[in-house]
């Protein structure tokens, strides 16, 4: 337990004498999470309206597999993407692997489902009434999508939240696809994994700190968009 208290302590100064590489590693968490939920949302968000808004056969099925791919493992994202990326794939002479770049590929993918999923059921709880009502006055496709966004909001803002919950927390990803260079695309998760093996825990207990705190403020935001979510009308 003093070991701990002292491990906490000595975070605490990291923070307090706003430590570089503390700071840098923070950074590089933050925005390649936030690139790869920007990504993942204008792909998926257009693609949930679609799915959720048309009858077509095998949509059920489409339905399973997104539900499916919700608990896709990391690694296996990682495993396939790296076999694309690497020198031997197909995008080897693009250079990608262990870089920025191909930590968003990874964590795109492991979230479009995620955004998918749950746009499709804050779409769905819309009044089935809405949409003949608002065709019936005139509203044309571009209108009914912009109308259906406004009432969806909160629901639809909750998907991308958890999402980027779900990528800044992630591992094996950023590891396999990283490399976990200093300075670049050493991220949270990966800085702990790190200092735990080399037995150094002081900047992996601030690392945690930082997760943690970040984590909190993510579920704040979540849970109070599913309240409105659940108070908007109709």
């Amino acid at each position: 337990m003093g070991f701990f208290a002292d491990s906490f302590r000595s975070a605490l100064l990291l923070f307090w004498n706003l430590d570089r590489e503390l700071l840098e590693i923070i950074g590089v968490s933050l925005r390649v999470s936030f690139a790869a939920t920007l990504i993942a949302a204008l792909l998926a968000i257009p693609a949930a309206f679609f799915i959720a808004g048309r009858n077509f056969a095998g949509k059920r099925l489409l339905l399973t597999i997104l539900n499916t791919l919700l608990a896709l493992p990391t690694v296996v994202i990682g495993l396939v993407v790296y076999s694309l990326i690497s020198r031997r794939g197909i995008f080897g002479p693009l250079d990608l692997l262990y870089t920025q770049t191909a930590m968003v590929i990874g964590q795109v993918i492991l979230i479009v489902p995620v955004i998918t999923t749950l746009t499709i059921a804050a779409v769905s709880r819309i009044d089935r009434r809405f949409r003949p009502t608002a065709l019936t006055l005139g509203a044309g496709p571009g209108d009914l999508a912009l109308v259906i966004l406004r009432e969806a909001r909160y629901g639809i803002f909750a998907a991308v939240i958890a999402a980027y919950g779900r990528v800044i927390a992630e591992v094996g990803i950023s590891m396999m696809l990283g490399g976990n260079a200093k300075g670049f695309t050493r991220t949270m998760t990966t800085a702990m994994a790190l200092e735990y093996d080399k037995g150094e825990f002081v900047l992996a207990v601030a690392l945690g700190i930082a997760l943690m705190t970040i984590a909190f403020l993510i579920n704040i935001l979540f849970h109070f968009c599913q309240g409105q979510s659940d108070h908007a009308p109709v």
